[in-house]
């Protein structure tokens, strides 16, 4: 993914349109819902953008990025990421075009679910419980339910129908020609304002290996047109937000089936969720809690040598365990972790890609995550659409020579000069296979570095084989 200053510029236009209108009960939803998940700068994007569209219209006029810049009080990075996040949630459309005076946006914002989609969904749900806390989701809950309408059997309904009321006009007055039907329309580029049906997040299918899952399942005679596309979402879903693999998923899968040879979605939901909290102590999942999707890893059962440990290592991995066991067993600090959530969701890299990215940065950075680095090293890597482990491993044998200028920085730069990076030895996987005209001077460099790698693999090992 590019930097942001090659996405958008200050001078770069933009025009804001609402997909259906926003009502006052949004803001609501927005507030106590989204903000939570997205943060604040998200919500100030949203609501700016929407406060300049007029009430009751659908567009709003044009305006520079720099002078969103200063209504919101948040520069231009900030408001491109927060914009990626607003897309990546369902919240907003982007559409751009390049023209000879320059280049022009347009936001199109997306109204958010209703509480009962947002509550049901199955995902944003989950992510809101374990970012606010039961209690607080529970306050939530009782604020967007009410009781449904008193029905005793005291009351009787006696409402009239249409025709009870309304009689039908002669057939000639019902008759219009074409120039009629015209004007009856919207009109040519038009639309009647009015509300849109909240679009559902969508999790790529492609994430989850289904050849997999329906080769375990004609195992088990389970027929194939159980798996209906609305199933299949569920799946998606629920495999993406509880890190679940083909095999596993096949067990959950038989334990919804009903009697009918169909698979009951809230049952599997219900299946999956305990399935997670059993392991993860009663925990739910975040992003941070992702494993390396099945078809992402390597296909080797049983690893063999230290570079397919540490392949299976990274695979089996989540991002936020890694900074714990790099830590000797210590929570990972608030400001890491933001990090590495920022890096998965903005880059959409996969959790075991973050881990050799982890790891690589650490040791060259005095085992500190120096922000600026890694997003520069993770916006390459995503570029270049790494999924596995083994091809960000080969990737940083291979750039490692451009990545050590970036974090020495360029010589000759004009401004202040910042402190160097202190440089940790490399793991094995990115050293060079020794040449015989080797210095000696590297010795003591490859003393050190055994000694640190040594202490490193007996705390991964050590924590690894206390889960």
């Amino acid at each position: 993914m590019a930097k942001h200053w090659q996405e958008i510029l200050p001078v770069d236009r933009y025009r804001v349109a609402i997909n259906g209108l926003l009502h006052e009960y949004d803001r609501k939803v927005l507030t106590f819902l989204y903000q939570p998940l997205v943060g604040t700068a998200c919500f100030s994007l949203y609501m700016t953008l929407w406060a300049e569209v007029e009430e009751n219209r659908l567009w709003s006029g044009a305006a520079s990025h720099h002078g969103l810049m200063n209504l919101t009080d948040l520069n231009l990075k900030d408001i491109y990421h927060a914009r990626l996040k607003l897309e990546g949630i369902g919240l907003l459309k982007t559409f751009t075009q390049t023209e000879p005076e320059g280049r022009s946006f347009i936001y199109e914002l997306q109204p958010p679910l209703s509480p009962e989609q947002f509550f049901l969904d199955g995902m944003l749900n989950i992510y809101l419980y374990r970012k606010i806390g039961k209690n607080q989701f529970l306050r939530l809950k009782r604020f967007f339910t009410d009781q449904t309408k008193i029905d005793d059997g005291s009351y009787k309904e006696i409402t009239r129908s249409f025709q009870d009321v309304y009689e039908s006009a002669p057939q000639d007055a019902l008759k219009y020609d074409r120039d009629t039907a015209i004007d009856l329309g919207a009109g040519q580029d038009q639309a009647f304002i009015g509300r849109k049906v909240s679009s559902e997040i969508k999790i790529d299918e492609s994430l989850f290996d289904f050849d997999v899952l329906l080769a375990g399942l004609r195992d088990s005679l389970v027929p194939k047109r159980a798996l209906s596309a609305k199933v299949k979402g569920a799946i998606s879903t629920l495999a993406f937000l509880y890190g679940i693999d083909a095999l596993q998923m096949k067990n959950l899968v038989l334990s919804a089936l009903t009697a009918d040879n169909e698979i009951e979605i809230e049952e599997l939901r219900k299946a999956a969720r305990d399935w997670y909290q059993f392991e993860n102590q009663d925990q739910l999942p975040d992003l941070l809690d992702r494993l390396q999707p099945m078809q992402h890893k390597r296909d080797r059962n049983v690893p063999e040598t230290k570079e397919e440990k540490l392949i299976h290592y990274f695979d089996t991995t989540s991002p936020r365990q890694l900074l714990i066991d790099i830590s000797g067993g210590a929570e990972a600090s608030k400001s890491d972790l933001q990090i590495i959530e920022d890096i998965m969701f903005t880059q959409k890299l996969l959790p075991g890609v973050v881990n050799v990215l982890v790891q690589y940065v650490m040791l060259k950075t005095d085992m500190k995550l120096q922000k600026g680095y890694i997003e520069k090293i993770a916006s390459h890597w995503a570029r270049k659409k790494i999924k596995t482990v083994k091809e960000a491993m080969e990737l940083a044998k291979n750039e490692h020579r451009q990545y050590l200028d970036w974090a020495e920085g360029k010589k000759g730069q004009s401004g202040s000069q910042t402190a160097p990076y202190k440089q940790e030895p490399l793991p094995d996987w990115v050293k060079k296979k020794p040449s015989s005209r080797k210095l000696e001077t590297d010795v003591e460099g490859q003393d050190t570095f055994e000694e640190e790698k040594r202490k490193l693999d007996e705390e991964l090992k050590r924590f690894k084989s206390g889960k």
